[in-house]
């Protein structure tokens, strides 16, 4: 749209001025109208903060026009589903005023009901404290005993998105954030690519079924290419991915038209060739044999951090990787759960809608299953599906997380609109697209600014009811600090839905909790199959 509004002013100043010279002088009172509006296009061009005003000059206007005229209230009743919908109006509200650094209260009061059907909330303390007495961004060390190089990790970092599925200038922006703020950007698996390093923020560098980056030319893992790539000390953990929230047991296709000369050289394939990720893993194939891999990447890259990433499935296949590393003495650094409501720029609707546990259910089953076989002490558990918000991080570690992804709420600090158009190549603010005339729109410099803001106002706002609850460590918050209201009369704490786990209770069936007693004995170390019978 750049391009056609420049070809717009110079044929409208053309006819103007050609009419008005040969045939009719009137004509160049024209200019009263189209020379103000030719000179906001270009102002509108080159402004740097708002990318749909970049990509269509005047015309992107209209979009905050409407915005203006649409009644205030409506934005806080337009509700979302788990699946792909648009989040919530009043979240996408919050992470925009705190990326913009405006006023993000709320006037009137609470605009939800506190008596519908899953409504959720954290009690305070009489005794709370002053915010500012606690620590301001509190960290967590990632690395377990045979950890060489442990990692301080901020509460909330930037989780797996590709470059290809992001354009280049959202991938830097995203990594300039994180430099700013002092958080992690996980790179996908679609490898790392310059645009994850021009800036210097700290890289979890993840490894899907694709291998990108580590590939071979069979389609296998190159110890020697994966070497050279976790050897750069911008990565600082790796995350080997087992399966994604929003398709689950699902591989995929990059077609040969999308891969391009640039996009092969970053994930190792051939140029203009379709290339598979396949659904599961070929270099293991068992419990132990993941664990096993988890080492070689381990040892491979002189003792950073690395963990693997899961949407949980069946339950009998987590309680035997546990299993695995009672046996095998080898655990991952960190565990990262995503949930069954994780995004993606594309994904068949029976996968995002019906497939793999959501991550409250999957986050409160890990935590749990690793304290029952004393496994937590040298675990961190990263956690990820729709975390928005400081609540939504206070309930995430209410649960058992210890760190959390956000992918939703840093494409929105980017300037996401969530136009969903992410699979078309159409994105209109140049976030999830490669055509160069919309990545264009998307300035690096005040994005990367916008993302370090919501990062610090949503560690702020965690601070602030760690503080309202009279809480002073991170670890000190609990399953029992938050209430859900199940229907108009009854309401049960998390602690209640999620009963902890006794520390060393899946040690021994006989002391394991019923819900856990079948899945736990179709679990064996050396099979993701389950026992039966």
């Amino acid at each position: 749209m750049r391009n056609e509004f420049v070809v717009f002013s110079i044929v409208s100043l053309a006819i103007i001025f050609g009419v008005g010279y040969f045939l009719w002088t009137p004509m160049y009172w024209a200019l009263l109208i189209f020379g103000p509006l030719i000179i906001l296009g270009y102002y509108d061009m080159f402004q740097a903060k708002k990318a749909i005003v970049r990509n269509y000059p005047i015309l992107g206007r209209g979009r905050y026009v409407m915005e203006e005229l649409r009644p205030k209230i409506y934005q806080y009743f337009i509700e979302s589903d788990t699946n792909g919908t648009p989040i919530n109006r009043q979240y996408r509200s919050i992470v925009y005023a705190r990326s913009k650094q405006e006023l993000s209260s709320n006037p009137f009061g609470t605009q939800l009901n506190v008596y519908d059907e899953g409504y959720e909330w954290m009690n305070h303390s009489i005794a709370a404290l002053d915010h500012h007495e606690l620590e301001a961004n509190p960290r967590v060390m990632i690395g377990g005993p045979d950890c060489k190089q442990p990692y301080s990790a901020s509460l909330l970092n930037v989780s797996a998105m590709s470059f290809g599925s992001l354009s280049s200038a959202a991938i830097e922006a995203l990594n300039g954030g994180a430099k700013i703020g002092g958080f992690a950007h996980n790179t996908g698996e679609g490898g790392i690519s310059p645009y994850h390093k021009n800036l210097g923020g700290d890289l979890i560098y993840q490894i899907g079924t694709g291998y990108f980056g580590c590939r071979s030319k069979e389609g296998g893992f190159d110890p020697e290419l994966y070497q050279e790539r976790v050897a750069d000390p911008a990565v600082r953990m790796i995350e080997l991915k087992l399966s994604q929230g929003a398709k689950p047991g699902h591989g995929g296709i990059l077609p040969g038209k999308k891969n391009t000369k640039e996009i092969a050289e970053i994930r190792n394939v051939t140029p203009g060739e379709s290339v598979l990720s396949p659904p599961y893993h070929k270099e293991f194939n068992t419990p132990t044999g993941l664990l096993q891999f988890i080492k070689k990447l381990r040892d491979l890259s002189a003792g950073k951090p690395v963990g693997f990433k899961l949407c949980v499935g069946q339950r009998s296949e987590f309680l035997a990787i546990c299993k695995a590393m009672i046996q095998t003495g080898i655990q991952p650094d960190f565990i990262s759960v995503d949930g069954a409501e994780g995004g993606t720029g594309a994904a068949p609707l029976e996968f995002s809608n019906s497939v793999g546990t959501p991550y409250k259910e999957g986050l409160a089953f890990v935590h749990d299953a690793l304290v029952g076989f004393n496994l937590k002490k040298d675990i961190t558990i990263i956690a990820s599906g729709k975390i928005i918000t400081g609540f939504h991080l206070f309930k995430a570690l209410a649960l058992g997380a210890d760190v959390c992804y956000s992918a939703r709420a840093m494409m929105l600090a980017l300037g996401c609109i969530q136009a969903l158009e992410c699979n078309t190549n159409r994105c209109p603010t140049g976030v999830a697209t490669q055509d160069k005339e919309l990545v264009a729109g998307l300035n690096v410099n005040n994005k990367k600014q916008r993302v370090a803001n919501y990062h610090r106002e949503t560690i702020k706002s965690l601070i602030e009811l760690m503080a309202a609850a009279g809480i002073r460590n991170p670890k000190d918050i609990g399953r029992h600090q938050i209430y859900r209201r199940n229907n108009i009369n009854e309401i049960s704490s998390l602690a209640q839905i999620y009963p902890v786990m006794k520390p060393g209770a899946l040690l021994d069936i006989a002391t394991a909790p019923e819900p856990y007693k079948v899945h736990l004995d179709m679990a064996e170390a050396e099979s993701f199959a389950p026992r039966l019978g």
